[in-house]
């Protein structure tokens, strides 16, 4: 990402343009408003949601549940949480929050200081977690560095950013405004995709052969794993319900998206994350469903019940990102893997 975080502060910037484009073809008060709203999309002091409340156990953990060694957290700006107070860690351009989801299950765990490692990064890549990664403030090591013989638990949230999500949210949002603009202005809404066709033409899901590619990528990493962590317990943990699996017309205001492309992406994050769930399988290892637990939190849902924020956060966190709540919520569904 240059590498830039995903949908951050620099990715609101481009879907701001995109807007702006949009805006110009089709003119009017809302297409005004929704250029305010991608010019806004950086956080700049929105108040926070209230603390999380830890994590409660619903029946005394097993005794193989705690981890008799080291915990090493992997993983991109979903693991790191970026924007969420408070931001911690080195290189400051990973976006490491101490309420992100490795810190609270630490927490729980009672593992101390010294017993986690968390070398998420913003931006991160599946190359990333064995090669170093340039951010906007520093360079993050080789991910994999972090894992020794005697590691006994390994979180991994990666995957995202080889889709170039950040891209086709911005290409989507550019194809999509003069419509949802349009509808709108006429209080209507659209099921057209024009997303869609974009990355479907002439038959082939450019999305979908992305996911194949890291898939193979995927498979050498969690290999890679096993070679340098043998005894650790391996966690890939999925990503959380981004926008609406069902109504997706709330999306239209909130982010410039018509509902059928609402429809579309959602079912390549169901893609993505059912290729996760197959490489974990393939290698022996257990996946951690974040989508089931996290349905109806999505980012045009009503800002009290959101694990996502939408292009202008209403919580400390970066845009189309986990606020502190869902960082809460996928620490429990991590929990609740560990327990099975």
């Amino acid at each position: 990402m240059g590498r830039k975080r995903s949908v951050t502060a620099s990715v609101a910037a481009s879907v701001a343009a995109a807007a702006a484009r949009a805006a110009r073809a089709v003119g009017g008060a809302l297409a005004a408003g929704l250029l305010l709203a991608g010019c806004s999309a950086t956080h700049t002091g929105a108040a926070p949601k209230p603390t999380p409340t830890p994590l409660t156990p619903t029946r005394k953990p097993t005794p193989t549940l705690t981890p008799q060694g080291p915990y090493v957290a992997l993983g991109d700006s979903y693991t790191s949480g970026p924007d969420i107070p408070n931001q911690t860690g080195s290189p400051a351009g990973c976006d490491r929050s101490d309420r992100n989801y490795p810190a609270l299950l630490a927490a729980h765990l009672k593992l101390s200081a010294s017993g986690i490692h968390d070398v998420s990064c913003s931006g991160a890549t599946i190359a990333d977690l064995t090669a170093p990664q340039t951010t906007e403030n520093g360079t993050n090591p080789p991910q994999l560095g972090a894992l020794a013989a005697d590691t006994s638990l390994v979180t991994v949230g990666i995957g995202g950013n080889d889709l170039d999500f950040s891209g086709v949210l911005t290409r989507c949002v550019e194809l999509d405004a003069p419509g949802t603009i349009l509808g709108l202005l006429r209080h209507s809404s659209t099921d057209t995709a024009p997303c869609r066709t974009y990355y479907t033409g002439g038959g082939a899901d450019q999305i979908g052969q992305k996911i194949k590619t890291s898939a193979t990528e995927l498979a050498s990493a969690l290999a890679r794993i096993r070679g340098l962590a043998p005894h650790a317990r391996v966690l890939v943990v999925g990503y959380p319900d981004l926008l609406p699996a069902t109504d997706g017309t709330a999306c239209a205001h909130t982010l410039g998206i018509t509902a059928g492309d609402v429809a579309y992406l959602d079912t390549e994050e169901l893609a993505l994350n059912s290729m996760l769930r197959q490489q974990a399988a393939a290698a022996h290892d257990t996946y951690v469903d974040t989508y089931a637990p996290s349905l109806g939190h999505d980012a045009c849902s009503d800002a009290a019940t959101r694990w996502i924020e939408p292009l202008l956060p209403d919580a400390s966190a970066a845009p189309l990102h986990p606020n502190s709540v869902g960082e809460q919520g996928v620490a429990e569904a991590v929990e609740r893997a560990l327990r099975g």
